[in-house]
């Protein structure tokens, strides 16, 4: 008897020290955490301003949803301080500078409606595009659409063709269509369907089966596009459909690309036909050189700390600007692959550096610029050592495991709370089945379930 109820204490000590912990973490944080102001300082200074679309600023988790999860969409001028600031929409993803102007951007948001404003028993989501010049804070929308459902129905990327033209990854749809946003009319598509099979390929057909999440238009007339459940690159001829001998990966070539994000094409003019990609479940960023036919990796990097990339971009001086989603920050690489500029924010899915032209139109590919840090047999190198709060256990492995994990942990959770949390699981485990153990019921599994005492 002695002995039980000395188990029992011992037990309810772990789990109040253990939810202790981790209540001093939860009050610690602020609901603010993470947040940005116009006027704060954020980031060593920088040439050039920086802008950067949060998907979530991860407070709660990084998927979460529901009022206190809040998205960002902010930029960083050469000071390092906030110089525009906006958290009126539910996510925010693609972000491009507008040609032509010094301070003006287009970027690509969801809002999630309620089953009311969807006009049905079901959630749907708003889509859509708006121009905001960063120095008077004027917003002008673009172009909307309602879709069903969330997640993944969100559209993370359109890019603009000609004044009056943009084509969207319609991620709802399997699709690229190109929409007149003046007459509202969709001009041109794309289905994915036309070139893969539904079921053999990608994810779970219809929930979320491309989950085609890029869309680039190139100066030859040919628009790339990213295929994240596929594992691929592809590249459409607004004639004739799919261009196969182009295509970059293969569906389950983890080796080559692993549900990737934001492909970037660097024109031949810059050393190209090149392709920066953020690899994410690689846990890198790779570039691929096209040479004759065929595609061959000229560059890679990646740091001890490097957790989901979703954005990269070369810039004009040979530097890369990488989006490290599940590390919290943002950060630029020079040439040997050095992180010699860094922003940290709470869950950031794509960054721009106005100034240096669009995504990386304006930079070098690694071969022109020599490029030499971060390449190694494994796809990186480990240039800087693990600081952030979980970097031990995103260590352990690559793939999506570790960033599923990460991707539903709070911001503030580093690894002391963590291991409370588990400490916390264990032992609510442990103690339930030796309860259950000691105890003088039985159930005996039929239905209804009966309950006998021993």
């Amino acid at each position: 008897m002695r002995r039980t109820r000395a188990g029992r204490l011992l037990a309810l000590f772990v789990v109040l020290a253990a939810s202790a912990v981790l209540a001093q973490g939860y009050l610690a944080a602020s609901t603010d955490a993470g947040v940005h102001r116009v006027g704060q300082s954020v980031a060593p200074p920088r040439a050039g301003t920086t802008v950067v679309a949060t998907d979530s600023n991860a407070w709660l988790g990084r998927g979460s949803e529901g009022p206190r999860a809040r998205a960002e969409l902010f930029a960083v001028g050469p000071s390092g301080r906030v110089v525009y600031y906006d958290d009126s929409h539910t996510r925010y993803w693609d972000v491009d500078p507008v040609p032509g102007t010094a301070a003006t951007v287009e970027y690509v948001y969801a809002d999630h409606l309620t089953p009311e404003q969807c006009g049905g028993e079901s959630v749907c989501t708003r889509n859509g595009i708006e121009r905001v010049n960063l120095t008077t804070g004027r917003v002008r929308p673009v172009f909307s659409r309602v879709t069903a459902g969330k997640h993944s129905t969100r559209w993370h990327d359109a890019d603009r063709l000609d004044a009056d033209h943009l084509a969207v990854a319609d991620i709802a749809a399997d699709r690229v269509f190109v929409v007149n946003t003046t007459s509202g009319i969709v001009t041109w598509a794309w289905s994915a369907q036309a070139a893969f099979a539904v079921n053999g390929s990608g994810g779970p057909y219809p929930g979320d089966w491309t989950h085609l999440n890029d869309v680039e238009p190139l100066d030859d007339g040919r628009i790339q596009v990213s295929l994240r459940n596929h594992d691929q690159v592809v590249y459409l001829d607004r004639d004739t459909g799919l261009v196969e001998n182009w295509t970059l990966g293969a569906d389950g070539d983890h080796r080559t690309l692993y549900e990737q994000h934001n492909p970037d094409f660097i024109p031949r003019k810059q050393g190209g036909p090149a392709v920066v990609v953020a690899d994410s479940e690689n846990n890198r960023v790779v570039e691929y050189q096209r040479v004759a036919d065929s595609w061959e990796r000229s560059w890679a990097w990646r740091d001890a700390r490097l957790r989901w990339p979703r954005d990269a971009d070369r810039l004009p001086d040979g530097h890369t600007l990488v989006t490290d989603s599940n590390g919290d920050r943002v950060v630029e690489v020079n040439e040997r692959g050095e992180v010699v500029w860094t922003l940290p924010v709470a869950f950031p899915y794509e960054a721009e550096r106005l100034g240096t032209g669009d995504e990386s139109t304006g930079g070098p590919s690694a071969r022109a610029a020599n490029l030499t840090g971060g390449l190694a047999s494994d796809g990186g190198s480990a240039a800087e050592s693990p600081d952030g709060p979980l970097d031990r256990l995103a260590g352990l492995t690559r793939g999506p495991t570790v960033n599923a994990v990460l991707y539903v942990l709070p911001a503030w959770m580093d690894r002391l709370h963590l291991a409370a949390l588990l400490v916390l699981a264990a032992t609510l485990v442990v103690w339930a089945g030796a309860e259950a153990y000691r105890s003088p019921w039985t159930a005996t599994v039929r239905w209804p379930v009966e309950f006998r005492r021993r």
